[in-house]
């Protein structure tokens, strides 16, 4: 159970308990589940009515109680932490990881993995990768965290694509799943918007690496855009073909950037690029 302390101002003063949580992102379903927990709502130590009216120099404590079942622990898998605190987590996926269990993969996710850091709670993911694609992904230690995280993370995506680009650009082309594949995506009039900006960094040879930046969150959305293009991602055997240097599509999550849910902060984690990927760098 994650405490959280407030310590009121004169601009909160005035303000009903159920106002000035709102206002800090806690959801209404949260709110209602700290009224349920004991404890969840303390006003200077003592137990606090939502509707009770804060003060200035009122110490607010709350406990964020936990919800949902854990994944099963398992220490054994090779995923490194990025970053780690009180609220959230930040794990480096490798590639053919999946993020959550599935059916056919049950104790090899990253959700096992990330449930050795999660005290007994759910696993939060705030956004998915591909189980090919490595990099970084977000989780969120609580509910609270979780919701005011949602849809609020910058990602600085990396590739190397077949061919030569040059300079800045942004491919807006709608994205959707093909009629005749439950899991192919393409570019399509009956698709969803989706916005890809991107700057080559560098080209090697036939190849070129590229940063990429995400508007939309469609899935595939990044390998359909540079397949559409003519420049699909390199080793992408299911937008482009096969390569004899990388056996995963060279797509990684490279630097995420995100406000901290509970102190505001402006957070910044990076990590280096997985081997197989640096291969594809070489001059």
């Amino acid at each position: 159970m994650r405490e959280i302390e407030f310590i009121i101002d004169s601009r909160s003063g005035g303000k009903k308990i159920r106002d000035y949580l709102r206002g800090f992102g806690v959801s209404s379903s949260l709110l209602t589940a700290l009224k349920k927990c004991e404890n969840g709502i303390l006003l200077n130590g003592k137990h606090a009515r939502s509707v009770d009216v804060l003060r200035d120099g009122d110490t607010l404590i709350i406990s964020v109680p936990e919800s949902g079942e854990p994944p099963k622990k398992n220490p054994d898998l090779p995923v490194k932490i990025a970053y780690e605190d009180e609220d959230v987590l930040v794990l480096e996926k490798p590639a053919f990881m999946p993020v959550h269990e599935s059916k056919n993969h049950r104790g090899d996710t990253l959700a096992n993995a990330a449930a050795c850091h999660l005290d007994g709670g759910s696993f939060r993911a705030v956004f998915r990768l591909d189980r090919d694609t490595s990099g970084l992904v977000l989780i969120a230690k609580n509910e609270l965290a979780a919701s005011k995280l949602a849809g609020k993370v910058q990602k600085d995506y990396y590739a190397v694509c077949k061919g030569v680009l040059e300079g800045d650009g942004t491919v807006d082309a709608p994205v959707g799943r093909l009629t005749d594949s439950i899991i192919k995506r393409g570019v399509t009039d009956s698709g969803e918007r989706a916005v890809t900006h991107y700057s080559a960094l560098k080209s090697y040879g036939d190849r070129t690496l590229v940063r990429l930046r995400l508007e939309t969150g469609r899935t595939h959305q990044i390998r359909v855009h540079f397949s559409h293009i003519g420049h699909p991602l390199l080793g992408d055997t299911l937008y482009g073909e096969k390569s004899d240097e990388i056996d995963r599509q060279a797509l990684h999550c490279k630097t995420l950037y995100f406000t901290h849910p509970v102190t505001g902060e402006n957070i910044t984690v990076d990590c280096d690029f997985p081997a197989d990927f640096k291969m594809l760098l070489r001059e």
